[in-house]
């Protein structure tokens, strides 16, 4: 039974993040925002609504390693496996933004939630405040600087048109899909957890990190696989960026996060430091700014042997 919770959970998860991100776009529109600034801002955070409400679900029911390691697990899945996968595919470019701005952005983010909750064991309130500052202020740079950023071609046009009604609507629909959908998906896991005998910071890192990447997986494969430009490496370091600083930041400040799985610092969060610092030596090895099949095949190796090592650490 807790299995079918899962699944449907992460159903509904799915349902709501998009009717969240179709109804924040065009309701974006309605104030006349911009494109690049929808793009940036409103897509990013509607997609990081299914994390978050995941996070805020187990911090509130008592399971903050589910909290932390759906962020760390989200983060190493991203690299290893569905920008592994697309390379496999096909092979990605990488445009020179990523070195110069987001990826040691990433870093940072990365080495300063490390350092709080080493710190004393636990993300605060402020701590949490102070990650979402820090993102406010990196949107603020990416905004000025014009970049534009993939995931803006994803912004509808036909968004615009859309009636008050339907906007209310699908904000409903997201809203109650992203509820149940995290309660079902916490809850279900938290059972599987002590039927097989794992800790919750072991589900954490691996069936719902890897859970809330499919989505992604699935639509970067496909694009890869009808030739499309099929995903940009900048989209996957600005979700990782999202996923520190939006999703713990703002679970913080409702609920601190305590470190009660002492593996998450001394094991998984090394992992998520070592897949973002190894993109460099990747994109400029052997062939400059280019994640090739083979690079691919490699972050994917690399993933399979986390996840062996998770479950075989006892």
């Amino acid at each position: 039974m807790s299995l079918l919770w899962v699944i449907l959970g992460f159903a509904l998860l799915v349902i709501g993040g998009e009717f969240l991100v179709r109804s924040s776009v065009a309701l974006s529109f309605k104030f006349s925002i911009s494109k690049m600034v929808i793009g940036m801002t409103v897509v990013s955070f509607a997609t990081s609504a299914p994390e978050l409400l995941v996070s805020v679900q187990a911090a509130l029911s008592g399971s903050p390693a589910i909290a932390i390691n759906n962020v760390v697990g989200s983060n190493i899945a991203n690299i290893g496996l569905v920008l592994g996968v697309t390379a496999m595919v096909g092979a990605i470019a990488v445009d020179k933004s990523f070195y110069k701005l987001n990826w040691p952005v990433m870093m940072v983010f990365s080495i300063v939630l490390y350092y709080f909750l080493k710190n004393d064991n636990v993300l605060t309130a402020i701590e949490g405040g102070i990650l979402f500052i820090g993102l406010i202020l990196f949107l603020y740079a990416l905004i000025k600087k014009g970049k534009k950023d993939t995931s803006i071609e994803e912004v509808d046009d036909a968004l615009a048109v859309v009636s008050n009604f339907k906007i209310i609507l699908w904000l409903a629909i997201g809203a109650t899909a992203l509820y149940f959908g995290s309660e079902w998906l916490v809850e279900g896991s938290k059972e599987i957890a002590r039927s097989v005998g794992v800790s919750e910071a072991v589900i954490g890192v691996s069936l719902i990190a890897i859970g809330t990447s499919v989505p992604e997986l699935a639509a970067s494969v496909i694009a890869a696989a009808k030739h499309e430009k099929a995903i940009s490496l900048g989209n996957l370091i600005g979700s990782n960026i999202f996923n520190i600083a939006s999703v713990l930041g703002l679970t913080a400040i409702i609920k601190p996060i305590t470190v009660t799985e002492p593996q998450i610092l001394s094991h998984d969060i090394f992992w998520m430091l070592g897949f973002s610092f190894i993109l460099i030596p990747i994109i400029f090895l052997p062939k400059k700014l280019q994640i090739s099949r083979a690079k691919g095949f490699f972050l994917v190796f690399a993933y399979g042997a986390f996840m062996f090592l998770i479950f075989t650490r006892g």
